[in-house]
This record gives C-alpha cells, structure tokens and sequence, in this order.
C-alpha cells in the first residue's frame, strides 16, 4: 500500500513509496539516506514545529512540496493516520551484511539485533526504535516471512528505522556464524525456564540479541548456533513478555554493561598511565 513510482527523467527505473506521518518524514529527510521526490501537506494542517522542518527541509532538497486538501492524501493512504503530510522516497536503503560488520561506531560498543520471523510490524517498528536509541550497530531480518522495512514499519518506529542500517539476509543461521567469525557473541532471547538471566550474563563485548517471532519465538537451530539462551526474569502472574519489549530491555542492559565496562577500563587505563 502507498508504493508508487517517480516518472521523472533520467529514473524511471527507480519505485518509490509513500512514507506518511510528521515524525517519519522528518526522519526520514533528516537522515537524507533515501531519494525523495515529493512532499504533500494538507492544507487543513494547524502549524506544528515538524511540518515547518518538512517544508525547510524539503525545498532545501528541492523537492516539489505541494500544499493540497486532506482527502488528497487520504484517497493516496486510505485508512492511514498520515497527520496530513506524506513524502515520496525511494525504497529503504537496505545494506550488505559484510558492510553491517565492517562498519565501527568509534564511542560505542558493537551491539546487533537479529528478528527471527518477527511479522508484526508494530512490534518491529517499536523494538528498531529501541535498537536505534540505544545506537545498535546493525539489524539483521531475513528475507522470508519476516516483516520488512515498510512505511507502516517506520512509522510505528516513530521514523527511527531512517536511521538504523539494516541488512536482509537468505539465512539468519548464516548471519550468526558470521557475527561469531568476528568475536561478537551471539545470545538468543527465550523464556526457557533453563535460560540464564539477561542480568546474570556477562554482556560486556560485542553483543547480538536474537529476538524470536511473536508466536514461535526464537526457533530451534538459532537456540542451538547461539552462544546461550537468556531470558528476562519475571515476577507476575503472566508468563511471557511482549517481543518488541523483551528486545528493548535486553538492549538497554547490554549497553548498560558495555558502557560500565569501557568506564571501568578507562579508569584503570588512566591509572596505569599515571603510574
């Protein structure tokens, strides 16, 4: 829904989609990751700090930005909350694996999130909201029966996803060996009533997180290539969190970790020296 394709000259091969509500456009222009073409807003908008930025940004980038009447772009999006704006981008820029691994983020810890069939897209926009605040590396979704990168997806993430680099693999199995080539220790997240605690384990290194689908959870083979199984630990009556909640808690304690480490290190490293 919402993918449409720019004629203009020169890329008629190219397919854009309609990337909708204030905070994703915004994003969305803001990381200037995609190619954009042209920015709608309803006339009926009320002022708002976010559209000013669309509109300052937009023909800075010198798209077309058209002022039009609600149901313009509500016959574009139906049934979408769009908030009276949308953007025609390109599709999301999705990245290499191998580029995901080479990358290095200089202030911060590797840190990766890998979506085991999650198709929720509510549930994958809010938990890639969490891995980009907490300024994950990479994220890794397969290719089949997985939620991809839609505009719903980035909407629900409040336009985070704009940020995040992601890569779509053939085998999430492959990915893991991958990651553990490179020394980043690989943990799946389950509810095994075996699994060690997220705040029992060393979480320190570089770290990946396999967070499992809605239903299934994370399946067999991945619990098996994985380094260990943790689990969030839980005191209620019910039995099981939320995917996109247990992803962001276990992301939130490994940086937790690995930041205390790096402090601790750089103290003893300024010891050291000043010795």
């Amino acid at each position: 829904m919402g993918r449409v394709k720019r004629p203009p000259k020169g890329s008629h091969r190219v397919h854009y989609e309609w990337l909708y509500g204030r905070h994703t456009v915004v994003e969305a222009l803001r990381a200037g990751r995609r190619r954009f073409h042209t920015l709608l807003l309803a006339i009926e908008n009320r002022p708002h700090p976010l559209l000013s930025e669309a509109i300052r940004r937009g023909e800075k980038q010198g798209l077309a930005v058209k002022k039009v009447p609600r149901e313009q772009i509500k016959a574009l999006l139906p049934g979408i909350n769009h908030q009276g704006v949308a953007l025609s981008a390109s599709l999301y820029p999705y990245v290499p694996l191998e580029t995901l691994l080479a990358r290095s983020e200089a202030d911060l810890p590797p840190l990766f999130l890998l979506l085991d069939h999650l198709q929720d897209t509510q549930n994958v926009g809010t938990l890639l909201r969490a891995a980009e605040i907490v300024g994950c590396q990479g994220v890794i979704l397969p290719k089949r029966r997985s939620a991809a990168v839609t505009p719903a997806a980035s909407n629900a993430s409040a336009g985070a996803i704009e940020h995040l680099s992601i890569a779509q693999v053939s085998s999430l199995d492959q990915a893991v060996a991958s990651l553990q080539k490179v020394g980043v220790w690989v943990y799946a997240l389950a509810g095994a009533s075996n699994a060690t605690s997220v705040y029992d384990a060393d979480l320190r290194g570089p770290v990946a997180f396999i967070v499992g689908s809605e239903n299934q959870g994370v399946g067999a083979l991945l619990r098996r290539r994985s380094d260990a199984v943790l689990a969030l630990p839980m005191w209620g009556r019910t039995n099981s969190l939320n995917a996109a909640t247990a992803g962001a808690i276990a992301l939130y304690e490994a940086r937790r970790q690995q930041l205390a480490g790096k402090q601790i290190d750089n103290q003893e490293a300024a010891v050291h020296t000043s010795s």
